[in-house]
């Protein structure tokens, strides 16, 4: 079902200028990744969402059945790079190509001291979060080599630049993946693949409402300048800003979405 010209022509810039590309988003299944897939959705993209649970993607697809274009659902876990091989696979014989990809999977951190933390948890949040979102770049990348450039859009947090206490694991991970997107932007560069990287601060979701809730949370809710958390709808632009034709001279960078908070 297409949207009325009217409507598509009130879409933001970036929204329209994803209408009839190939977007694969992960982490799809929930919280921002699900807003930005919606957002996606809404422009009239061909749409891959990629989440661990099934069930979400159902409900998901449900969803986007009244927007425009193209949704293909694929139950996939990051950490798994066969997973991941595979899921590109299915979106190149689905559409021969790959324009951009919005790494949104990501598990929330382990609040524990470090001395404390345990093997597990360490490798559970660096499998996902970062070996997770090198596999789908890899994957992506070779797609969007093959077929002329496109756009990456990975996801790190404000703890991938400021340490905050009883997050190692997390942290780890998120400065990981900024230092991953510009090697991969430098690399990339001249074969037309732009890597970018989105670093939320705190957005009011199922999954940080937990940490939001607690003694820790409420002295960084305090210490927000704009004095409140993040709603989902306010990464959308930044995220679709990063994906679309509206950055095409954007490579290699980090845009901080927080409130102003790393900015103290």
């Amino acid at each position: 079902m297409m949207l009325p010209a009217d409507q598509v022509d009130q879409l933001p810039f970036w929204e329209r200028s994803l209408a009839d590309k190939v977007v694969w988003v992960t982490g799809a299944g929930r919280g921002l990744g699900r807003a930005i897939a919606a957002a996606v959705g809404r422009s009239g993209a061909r749409l891959a969402v990629t989440a661990r649970s099934a069930e979400q993607l159902a409900t998901l697809g449900a969803e986007l059945s009244d927007y425009p274009g193209e949704v293909r659902p694929f139950t996939a876990d990051v950490s798994d790079a066969a997973a991941v091989r595979e899921v590109a696979e299915r979106i190149a014989e689905e559409w021969g190509t790959l324009d951009v990809l919005v790494n949104m999977a990501g598990i929330s951190p382990t609040v524990v001291r470090s001395e404390n933390l345990s093997d597990a948890a360490w490798h559970d949040v660096i499998d996902v979060n970062l070996s997770g979102t090198f596999y789908c770049c890899r994957e992506a990348g070779r797609l969007m080599i093959a077929n002329g450039g496109g756009s990456i859009v990975n996801v790190s947090s404000v703890h991938g630049s400021v340490g905050v206490p009883r997050m190692c694991a997390y942290a780890a991970s998120k400065g990981g993946v900024e230092m991953l997107t510009k090697a991969l932007a430098v690399e990339w560069a001249d074969r037309g693949v732009r890597v970018n990287c989105l670093a939320p601060g705190y957005f009011r979701t199922a999954m940080t409402e937990p940490y939001l809730a607690s003694s820790q949370g409420a002295k960084v809710r305090a210490a927000i300048p704009l004095g409140r958390v993040g709603e989902t709808e306010e990464l959308v632009g930044a995220a679709l800003f990063l994906a679309s034709d509206a950055s095409s001279y954007v490579t290699g960078t980090t845009l901080l979405v927080d409130g102003g908070w790393t900015a103290q």
